[in-house]
């Protein structure tokens, strides 16, 4: 079905038209690009969109969030022209997907999808061929579809892109019936300009070749595009959309031809029209293709470049996989406009901006692949939102503008860990001084004093905190899902590692009397720690202590308490924890977040949202756990050589053999069912399921470690 092919300097993957055997499973592909903004293009590799989040164009309008849904898709079609007495040949080459069926069936002329960089779309009907490349220009909320056409008949033929076109929040579809849109065309020669009547956002869509031709009725519509995917989550999956024309060129007998269609969005008529016109012409395009190609091979090259020096060498699997990940790295690093620094969005395709997340995934996307300027940008943006010592939970993807919420116990605590981060691959302390030094102090002043949410230090120098405010938070109904009110054990884990960073890093900066201090806080935490999480009956560590409640529930947080680099459980309690997660709780392609004996145990995410909540972080396997949980395994056997090589195949191979070609293509789940086979589900993409394995591979596995960590750790 999906073929591995041989490594090359970017990844490859193509998928054949062996794959129309199983439809479903073809719907089950998607792929995804985005611009930097916040912004993507997005579908099924058979061009039919399953979800209300699919479209060619979705723009970010105040990056990286307000994401609006404005080119839903390309509607393609081949006339072969037979003159006055006989009737024309027709194939159409885009599908919907309506309650009934798929019509038209014109997927039986797709001969296959291949991504390597760019989504391309192959084509044949009866001599004719086409492909379809689509590009997301860097920073630029446009998108370019290019297509070539040949024509291998002897008789003229006529090709036609009709758009499809919407202008709605991701979250929303539309349904004309309730909440009419009144679109404004105003053709331009080969462009148009679209704008609906009470929204400010315009989007000019224009071809390199041919002409524009307006629809000769007022409105033109395809009501009622079904969403298989947001139907089978419980979620609206009925949605309208406009098609205000279509553009057409003709081909010759034998002829060949490039047609490019680019979508651009702005405020305004002039900044759409500005964007489009950077556009104009074959050569213009095709220039942007090499540089966007460019920029993405030199990553890859500078990463590679790296490992290289440092004698690495990599089987075809791993450098295949390794290549995935990094290139997966750009698909989350986004302009943040308000501040003008560069933020992290948590997942494709409907999470923005979160904090923990982001602080979780830093290392891996910025510092591994070296690029220590975004690192940096990633640091200040979250350290200016910081209010109360507490960094953003998120900013919420909302149709209306909204502050930041700060509902989370350890976004903070990840912080610290991401700024340690950094000066071990960089020894930059001057940045952490003059920028960032007032910011960790006010988080671990906050923390002691008391912060919201009931957050605050308590007499045993551990970490109480209310409900909802860990990782862990989904409820059901309002309520929680997953208990963990209390001392959560990986948040009394994030507390002693950030008091012995702010040590290190007091003691650096020269501040002997602050450094003395956390010591002191850290010792005593350490101590309580020990003292009330080790579950003797068990042989682990309880998940959350709160008053005389030990929750003995089997679950993967206690191993942050192992891979931290000042870690709070240490020699054989250390050692026990790892065996004890790694035989009951690893499955293929990570760690489940439930033991599998425990009753509240829910092994498929599927169904409502209610159901789906429920099993959120009660069973589901969550990749971003490969990344602690491979550092918590090397560390306890103390990296050696024949460990590490076990780690790679047991460990990573799965995931690399597997996870690139399912779901969303070439980039990394979200999350998988408990229960084999374990089902991608959630996020096609997901910043810290990228993040973490690449970063645990490349410092754990491959034992490249930071190099300024012995700075700081000896």
């Amino acid at each position: 079905m999906v073929e591995r092919l041989k490594v090359t300097e970017q990844p490859h993957i193509e998928v054949g038209p062996s794959i129309l055997s199983d439809v479903d499973e073809a719907l089950s592909l998607e792929w995804i690009v985005t611009n930097g903004l916040g912004g993507y293009a997005s579908s099924t590799v058979l061009g039919v969109n399953t979800r209300k989040y699919h479209g060619l164009l979705v723009a970010a309008f105040n990056p990286p969030l307000k994401r609006y849904v404005l080119l839903t898709k390309l509607e393609e079609e081949l006339r072969i022209e037979r003159g006055k007495n006989d009737e024309d040949i027709k194939y159409y080459l885009s599908s919907n997907e309506f309650k009934d069926m798929i019509r038209p069936p014109s997927y039986r002329h797709w001969i296959g999808f291949s991504l390597s960089p760019f989504p391309t779309f192959r084509y044949e009907a009866g001599g004719l061929y086409v492909t379809k490349s689509i590009l997301m220009p860097y920073l630029k909320n446009v998108v370019i579809c290019s297509y070539t056409v040949l024509n291998t008949l002897d008789e003229p033929v006529r090709f036609t892109v009709s758009p499809l076109l919407n202008m709605r929040h991701i979250y929303e579809v539309t349904d004309r019936r309730v909440k009419p849109l009144k679109f404004l065309q105003k053709p331009l020669g080969n462009r148009v300009l679209v704008r609906v009547e009470s929204l400010p956002y315009n989007l000019v869509v224009s071809a390199t070749e041919g002409e524009y031709i307006p629809s000769s009725e007022d409105e033109i519509w395809i009501d009622r595009i079904y969403f298989r995917v947001d139907s089978s989550r419980g979620e609206n999956c009925l949605d309208d959309n406009y098609r205000p024309g279509f553009f057409t060129v003709s081909l010759e007998p034998g002829e060949a031809k490039r047609l490019h269609i680019v979508a651009a969005s702005g405020l305004t008529e002039a900044e759409a029209l500005s964007l489009c016109s950077e556009t104009e012409s074959d050569e213009s395009v095709r220039e942007i293709f090499r540089s966007e190609e460019t920029r993405r091979a030199r990553l890859l090259r500078s990463s590679f470049q790296s490992l290289s020096r440092r004698g690495v060498r990599l089987n075809v699997w791993l450098e295949e996989g390794l290549k995935w990940l990094i290139a997966s790295t750009d698909l989350f690093l986004t302009l943040k406009r308000p501040t003008g620094l560069k933020s992290i969005i948590a997942g494709y395709h409907w999470f923005g901006e979160w904090g923990r997340d982001s602080m979780i995934s830093l290392p891996g996307l910025t510092l591994v692949t070296g690029r220590f300027s975004l690192a940096r940008d990633v640091l200040l943006n979250f350290s200016r939102y910081c209010r109360q010592g507490l960094i953003p939970n998120s900013f919420p993807e909302g149709v209306h503008d909204s502050e930041p919420s700060y509902n989370s116990v350890d976004a903070s605590l990840w912080f610290v860990n991401a700024v340690f981060h950094y000066v071990k691959y960089t020894g930059d302390m001057e940045f952490v001084s003059r920028r960032l030094w007032g910011t960790l102090k006010s988080i671990i002043e906050a923390y002691i004093e008391g912060t919201l949410f009931g957050i605050r230090m308590d007499s045993s120098c551990l970490i109480e905190h209310g409900p909802r405010l860990t990782w862990m938070d989904a409820a059901v109904g309002g309520v929680p899902a997953t208990p963990r009110g209390g001392k959560a054990v990986e948040v009394e884990a994030l507390w002693y590692n950030a008091l012995r960073v702010m040590e290190a890093l007091a003691s650096r900066l020269g501040f002997s009397d602050e450094a003395h201090r956390y010591s002191s806080i850290a010792y005593e935490a350490y101590e309580s720690f020990n003292r009330e999480f080790w579950n003797p009956k068990g042989g682990y560590l309880f998940d959350v202590v709160e008053g005389g409640r030990r929750d003995s529930s089997l679950r993967p947080n206690q191993i942050i308490a192992v891979s931290l680099d000042f870690p709070i459980l240490e020699g054989s309690r250390a050692a026990r924890v790892v065996e004890v997660v790694w035989r009951r709780l690893w499955a293929t392609y990570g760690l489940r977040t439930l033991d599998r004996d425990d009753p509240e145990y829910v092994g498929c995410y599927i169904g409502d949202w209610a159901h789906r909540d429920k099993a959120y972080h009660n069973g589901t396997v969550w990749t971003w756990l490969l990344g602690p949980f491979v550092t918590a395994f090397l560390k306890v056997r103390r990296h050696e050589e024949r460990w590490r090589r076990f780690a790679i195949e047991a460990f990573f191979r799965p995931l690399f053999v597997d996870e690139p070609f399912r779901a969303g293509l070439g980039t990394f789940s979200e999350i998988f069912d408990g229960d084999p086979p374990h089902t991608p589900r959630g996020c096609i993409s997901q910043a810290w399921s990228v993040a973490e394995p690449l970063r645990s591979l490349v410092e754990d596995a491959l034992y490249l470690r930071p190099p300024f960590e012995c700075d700081f750790l000896g």
